[in-house]
């Protein structure tokens, strides 16, 4: 469900938070947050989806499967990742327009072969920089809404071709036409801030729990000039790291009442999911 314009919150210079959302459970519950924007992971929708991991193995077709799904759940703008765009230039238009049918207003584009990895686990190839401006080129002229879908170009280069090899290419990718950039794996906020400096393009900071770079929040990012940020592990690792403590005190005490969780009462996540319109719905025709 389409909420805020992400091109006009970047054209104003809002800073922006989008937390990533792995399931259709976290989507509910972060409506009842309410947050104008929402990230949809490659690595976190695949592991719930699928328990996969994210080195494309999923599919184009698994992905936007899922990021329909939660666009229509979502009353939040929809981020998502797009990978590679899943093979070569046909590939990327492909995946442009499914995304966008789908309700994605954010798409994001890498520049590793294809398949991938995480950009926090494992060793990863890049194509050459001229083929992923090519593959932005694409993206953008693939678009049927361009005023409001935001072409996104992420780098893993950092660790690969060092700062200047990896800034080399978002000067590239910004002159193909990508509306923001993504620095992959930023190593410390004075290397971030020198990152944002460089630019004129709106930039996306990633706060990846667990991964290589610092964990800051949004004011600092902001003072360091960044335009928004997706936190996409956050509530995968704490819904795991719940459901494993829960799951320890069943086992261990044979009980759902001794974990030292705090329980999302029954009654309003029934109520949250609808099924007090379905109440509804049954009076009325009943």
């Amino acid at each position: 469900m389409p909420g805020k314009s992400l091109r006009q919150t970047l054209l104003s210079k809002e800073f922006f938070v989008a937390p990533g959302i792995q399931d259709m459970i976290t989507a509910i519950v972060a409506n009842r947050v309410g947050f104008d924007f929402v990230y949809g992971s490659g690595y976190w929708t695949i592991a719930s989806a699928h328990g996969l991991p994210d080195a494309g193995i999923a599919t184009y077709t698994q992905m936007v499967d899922r990021m329909r799904t939660l666009a229509r759940v979502s009353n939040s703008t929809l981020i998502a990742d797009a990978d590679t765009g899943y093979g070569g230039l046909l590939n990327v238009h492909h995946t442009v327009r499914g995304y966008e049918e789908a309700g994605v207003t954010g798409i994001q584009l890498e520049d590793q072969v294809f398949p991938k990895k995480c950009g926090h686990v494992g060793e990863k190839y890049l194509i050459p920089a001229e083929d992923m401006a090519k593959k932005i080129r694409v993206a953008c002229a693939a678009r049927r809404d361009p005023q409001e879908t935001v072409i996104i170009a992420r780098t893993d280069a950092l660790l690969i071709e060092g700062y200047d090899g990896a800034m080399r290419r978002m000067d590239q990718y910004a002159a193909a036409g990508a509306d923001m950039l993504f620095l992959e794996a930023a190593q410390d906020p004075e290397q971030m801030r020198k990152a944002c400096a460089s630019t004129e393009t709106p930039m996306m900071a990633n706060m990846a729990d667990g991964g290589s770079t610092p964990i800051l929040d949004a004011a600092t990012l902001e003072e360091l000039g960044y335009a928004g940020a997706i936190f996409p592990a956050m509530c995968s690792l704490h819904a795991a790291a719940a459901a494993e403590q829960a799951l320890i005190a069943l086992k261990t005490t044979g009980t759902s009442l001794k974990s030292g969780l705090e329980m999302f009462n029954f009654q309003d996540f029934s109520s949250m999911i609808g099924f007090d319109e379905i109440a509804k719905f049954d009076e009325e025709w009943r």
